[in-house]
């Protein structure tokens, strides 16, 4: 399986990206990645993993506060772009960049292109639950969205869903401010009907809370919302986790008992962080895209090297576009 890897996206490249990519090849024999990137800071890693590890040059560099449709017009011969153009001439299973988001997205649609009938590609992403994952998308590809795209969210969603969670018939929530289905503005209004119509298996609206207790499989928002709640679940992940050392650390009665408590709380911490994850699935784009965190370590890259494969394997592009082809009028 070879993946193509971004080098120059996270906020600490190439750095993050060189490592993550050493961490990702020795967890994985069977994978091989092309890192592409500028040539002069790549050249340390020429020598690793010779015949799994291959570099492709890329002049440019799309910065994180660039105008994604400026990057496309002047930035061709970017790391983003020339990652894109391996995977639609088929030389990369999938794509891993931690740059900017909307760049990466510009460059899938323009490149690579959108699944047909899908109107906008969306951005879906695993949050911890008690019983175990809930996928929830969008979590920042689509500010203003229509409700016939929180449908269409909802339908790439579930089918993700049913091969991450080899489940037949994922259930689906809408979320809300409340259960009532007279709760919303108008686009989750109506977007409440089209799924309410549906053959998915829609059990209505869901509050934020439902997230954690994991009560459906797929969560549909849109994107302004997604992100906001992944940012906050990632700064809850970091805040507990150091109380949580505070917490051992401090002196008590109790220190022993917390001591050998230590590994069982600091796994049930983990889970909560963005880092085992990786980064987002971006869904309805006609290849494996995986978006990760700006602010991704080399385990943050190293995971999301493994989330491509894992799609790319599934072949979960082909999934989604079975579900939107003229059989099934999304």
């Amino acid at each position: 399986m070879k993946i193509a890897l971004d080098a120059m996206g996270s906020d600490k490249a190439p750095q993050a990206e060189l490592e993550g990519v050493a961490l990702a090849l020795e967890e994985d024999p069977s994978l091989n990645v092309v890192l592409v990137g500028q040539q002069e800071i790549m050249d340390g890693a020429r020598d690793h993993y010779s015949g799994r590890l291959e570099l492709i040059p890329a002049p440019d560099v799309v910065g994180m506060h660039e105008s994604p449709t400026e990057a496309v017009k002047r930035k061709q011969n970017s790391s983003i772009a020339v990652c894109m153009k391996l995977l639609k001439e088929k030389k990369v299973a999938g794509v891993v960049s931690a740059g900017n988001t909307g760049a990466v997205m510009a460059f899938a649609l323009t490149i690579i292109g959108a699944i047909p009938r899908v109107h906008r590609p969306t951005l879906a992403i695993l949050f911890p639950n008690i019983k175990g994952s809930t996928l929830v998308l969008d979590v920042g590809a689509n500010v203003d969205v229509k409700p016939r795209q929180l449908f269409q969210f909802g339908t790439m969603g579930t089918t993700a869903a049913s091969y991450l969670f080899r489940k037949a018939n994922p259930s689906v929530g809408l979320l809300n401010i409340g259960r009532e289905d007279s709760k919303g503005n108008e686009v989750t209004l109506e977007a409440y009907q089209l799924f309410k119509t549906s053959e998915l298996n829609f059990v209505g609206n869901v509050e934020g809370n439902e997230i954690l207790k994991g009560t459906v499989d797929v969560v549909v928002c849109d994107g302004f919302v997604g992100n906001a709640l992944l940012k906050y679940g990632e700064g809850l992940a970091e805040v507990v986790a150091g109380m949580l050392d505070d917490y051992l650390e401090s002196e008590s009665k109790y220190r022993l008992r917390r001591w050998f408590s230590r590994p069982v709380l600091h796994e049930f911490i983990g889970r909560m962080d963005y880092q085992e994850h990786g980064g987002a699935l971006m869904l309805g784009v006609q290849g494996t895209v995986v978006v990760a965190h700006g602010r991704s370590t080399a385990r943050a890259i190293m995971n999301a090297l493994r989330s491509a494969c894992r799609a790319a394997k599934g072949n979960l592009t082909e999934h989604i576009r079975y579900r939107f082809s003229e059989e099934y009028q999304a």
